[in-house]
């Protein structure tokens, strides 16, 4: 039989909150936290949602911080926070059997116009010789093994929009063979750049809603226009089931389904009839043993674009049928944080399952045209069933689903 992986830790860094706790919070208010971003003025699209109150300089140093772009010292934040909420302490931990696998979908872009900016002008030695340790992404991981003296795997995953997700499916994977012991997984990205936010809105992927950024985003809804800029980064601690009870963990959920797939259609369009979608659901379903009528969460991707949710929608509905779960999609709440994206939702599916909520999908007023789907709004609503799944689509047509039990 193979054996059964553990949630055992959380560390978030996200516009909601530094902490689980604060996370959660937010979520249940249902409300958009999406604002005018002065990063971003001038640009067609002026507005994201922004980690707020974070003190790298005081968590990191100043030295660390300086050295790192955002998504550096997210990674290694939510790191350092989920290793303590597992009650682990790397100092006593074997080094070579913890691996660090994380999901970043691009890099820091905010980083590359000022590089190209000086080669540009003829002046490549102002280019600063950190260009490239600050802002590769496999730095992430990097620096969270440097950090945490994790000496196991480590390694980041790429699959943009879903990299998060896929990287805890990965982390799933290896502590199943034997490999690790203990694996550190999630993603972090940071979509406020200007030239993300340009690249973007050239797409018309994004919400124009100047006037009222706080609307924007709003996921599955009749009226959505687009996706909002995010970031953060979310870490789950995994071990197996027998070594966290060995060692007297607190065991949060159990990872139990991981289903990847790929569309193979069109390097930025979903499947017409979302068959990758469907078939990465009912993969993970089958993983874990499941059938759709146990599931009682859906945890959807639910960007607020109209050809994405509309044809989520319809995996969504070929795949549950009348067996319809509850479906939020958090990033009504915390806008889209890219590669990051697929590791903030399995927070929230591991936390969903903790309280037996779930959570309100922000802005949502009604569906039209799309196949109808049980959306909780206005209010959270109890979790009927203890199992969940979270659900992470990319250009490229990747597709990643996990799947959580309580535990």
């Amino acid at each position: 039989m193979r054996p059964e992986v553990a949630v055992t830790g959380i560390g978030l860094v996200t516009p909601a909150g530094h902490t689980p706790q604060e996370n959660w919070s937010e979520l249940c208010r249902g409300r958009s936290l999406a604002a005018t971003d002065p990063l971003l003025a001038g640009l067609p699209v002026d507005f994201s949602c922004q980690v707020t109150g974070l003190d790298a300089a005081a968590e990191l140093g100043r030295s660390v911080t300086l050295r790192m772009d955002p998504f550096l010292r997210f990674a290694l934040i939510a790191a350092r926070r989920a290793v303590t909420d597992a009650d682990a302490d790397p100092r006593a931990w074997n080094g070579d059997r913890v691996g660090v696998v994380l999901g970043v979908g691009g890099n820091s872009l905010d980083t590359y116009p000022t590089v190209c900016g000086h080669l540009g002008t003829g002046a490549p030695t102002r280019v600063s010789p950190l260009t490239v340790p600050r802002s590769a992404p496999n730095m992430a991981a990097g620096e969270v093994a440097i950090d945490l003296g994790a000496r196991g795997p480590n390694f980041t995953t790429s699959s943009a929009c879903a990299s998060g997700a896929t990287a805890i499916g990965v982390a799933r994977d290896l502590l199943r063979s034997g490999a690790c012991d203990i694996v550190l997984a999630g993603g972090s990205e940071s979509a406020r750049s200007r030239m993300t936010a340009a690249c973007f809105a050239r797409m018309r992927a994004l919400s124009r809603r100047r006037e009222q950024p706080h609307l924007a985003s709003r996921p599955f809804d009749a009226a959505r226009d687009g996706f909002v800029l995010g970031e953060g980064a979310a870490v789950l601690v995994l071990e197996r089931l027998s070594s966290a009870r060995a060692r007297g963990a607190r065991v949060l959920a159990l990872l139990r389904g991981y289903g990847a797939t790929a569309d193979a259609h069109h390097p930025i369009a979903p499947h017409p009839q979302g068959a990758g979608t469907v078939r990465a659901i009912t993969a993970a379903l089958e993983d874990a043993g499941c059938a759709p009528h146990d599931i009682g969460l859906v945890n959807a991707h639910g960007t607020s674009t109209p050809a994405n949710d509309a044809l989520e929608a319809v995996a969504l509905r070929r795949v549950f049928g009348d067996h319809m779960p509850l479906v939020t999609a958090s990033k009504g709440v915390i806008g889209h944080a890219l590669g990051a994206a697929g590791a903030i939702q399995a927070a929230y599916t591991v936390l969903a399952l903790r309280h037996a909520r779930v959570p309100p999908v922000a802005n949502f007023g009604s569906q039209e045209g799309d196949p109808e789907l049980n959306i909780v709004a206005g209010a959270p609503r109890p979790l009927p069933k203890d199992a969940g799944i979270s659900c992470s689509y990319a250009f490229g047509g990747q597709n990643a689903v996990l799947l959580f039990t309580a535990a």
